[in-house]
């Protein structure tokens, strides 16, 4: 959420942030409102401040004239009525403010949709291989490691199972991106509760905009986690963190559910963008002045995963368009998958600034007795494991359809050094 007091100084400033963004927000309404607002407080205050001063006078006096006490009751009602009117306004503010993104960082690069990311560095040679690499679409049946056609008879299209070495394919992954990530890169481990409160969506930025593309159980009013950052982000939501406590690094483990919608009818086929997929998160509270070096190093742990892996992959910086709601700015990493001849997102890497905290209430003390400061929030993808698993099988895929474990992969599958 921006600072009310950010957008009532620099609204032209605001404006063409959103605009960047291919956004848009009611600016217009919020200042409006915000006149409105101090408008009503400030003839509350003058109400206030009279029946002070008119109540200390009645005290002084011997005989309390019954007409001046009848006429400070009405000020009274009044000043209940002003007070209320604020409160609507309030919310018609709140309501309003949740709908604004937030402003890009000044590095940012500018554009209007994916087309205008910049690739700005990359690592290993996409793979040429003298025969022709099978899809894993088509591979996964073939070596009975991923099940489609069962996949859509127990949940419907863009489903699917993993089946023995495909399932302990992943399990591997999954072992030792939070192995890496906990005892090389001094992340804590986090395992929150997949169902999360309204609260925790509107504290990450997912609503109210993004609330049709997120699972929702309106008999408890619970939501299914669209990624690991809503519960995460939470944790210390209406918290100030004491001296001393940051920075905090968090890495997650969960399922992530999503509709999709904004997506119908792209990339149908495998398992590059399903309903339901596994990814491991790493989130960071910081403080203000060190969330850009943080960021920095954020990508740099995803990074150490592709490397390790051995898996070509380049890191794009996002334009203003295609960032994320609450994001200022970043990057993601894509590693190249030669069956399905495309570049493929395994990680986004986001500084929210202090965007997020200040929608989840998220505050710190810098020293013993110094105000309570918002903190910086920074996630990242360690990385989304369908599409790692689409990678490995492509990349290491054999002319005979079999597929070589990734060395630093074999520990966590039994020395296992083939998939066939």
């Amino acid at each position: 959420m921006l600072d009310l007091k950010t957008i009532r100084e620099n609204p032209d400033m605001v404006r063409s942030a959103v605009a960047s963004r291919n956004d848009t927000a009611p600016i217009d309404d919020i200042l409006k409102l915000d006149v409105d607002r101090r408008k009503v407080l400030s003839e509350s205050e003058n109400l206030k401040a009279k029946r002070n001063e008119v109540s200390k006078q009645i005290a002084k006096m011997k005989e309390k004239p019954a007409a001046l006490i009848a006429e400070m009751r009405e000020v009274g009602d009044q000043i209940k009525a002003f007070d209320e009117k604020v409160g609507q306004i309030d919310q018609q503010l709140n309501d309003l403010l949740l709908q604004i993104p937030n402003i890009p960082h000044p590095d940012t690069p500018v554009g209007k949709g994916e087309d205008d990311n910049k690739v700005v560095w990359s690592w290993g040679e996409p793979r040429k291989p003298d025969f022709e690499v099978i899809a894993h679409w088509d591979l996964g049946p073939k070596l009975d490691i991923i099940d489609f056609d069962r996949g859509t008879k127990l949940s419907g299209s863009r489903f699917y199972v993993l089946k023995g070495l495909g399932a302990l394919l992943q399990r591997a992954l999954t072992s030792y991106m939070l192995d890496l990530h906990i005892k090389e890169h001094g992340y804590t481990e986090i395992y929150p509760p997949y169902l999360v409160k309204s609260d925790c969506l509107y504290g990450t930025g997912s609503l109210p905009k993004f609330g049709d593309n997120i699972y929702h159980d309106e008999e408890d009013d619970l939501w299914l986690v669209p990624t690991a950052e809503v519960p995460v982000t939470n944790l210390h939501r209406d918290e100030i963190l004491q001296p001393g406590m940051l920075p905090l690094y968090y890495v997650s483990h969960t399922a992530c559910f999503r509709r999709e919608k904004m997506s119908a009818g792209r990339d149908t086929r495998g398992i590059k963008r399903v309903h339901q997929f596994e990814k491991v998160e790493m989130y960071k509270f910081v403080e203000p002045e060190k969330s850009e070096d943080e960021l920095d190093r954020l990508v740099k742990n995803a990074e150490t995963i592709c490397q390790q892996l051995e898996l070509p992959y380049r890191v794009l910086a996002l334009c203003t368009a295609d960032i994320s709601f609450p994001a200022n700015r970043s990057f993601d990493l894509e590693m190249w998958a030669p069956g399905s001849n495309e570049w493929l997102e395994v990680s986004s890497c986001s500084n929210c600034g202090d965007f997020q905290a200040r929608r989840a209430n998220i505050r710190y003390r810098p020293e013993a007795g110094a105000k309570p400061q918002y903190v910086h929030t920074l996630n990242g993808s360690g990385l989304a494991l369908p599409r790692v698993i689409i990678a490995i099988m492509e990349n290491y895929q054999q002319e005979d359809g079999s597929i070589v474990v990734p060395d630093v992969l074999r520990p966590y599958m039994g020395g296992l050094e083939l998939i066939k």
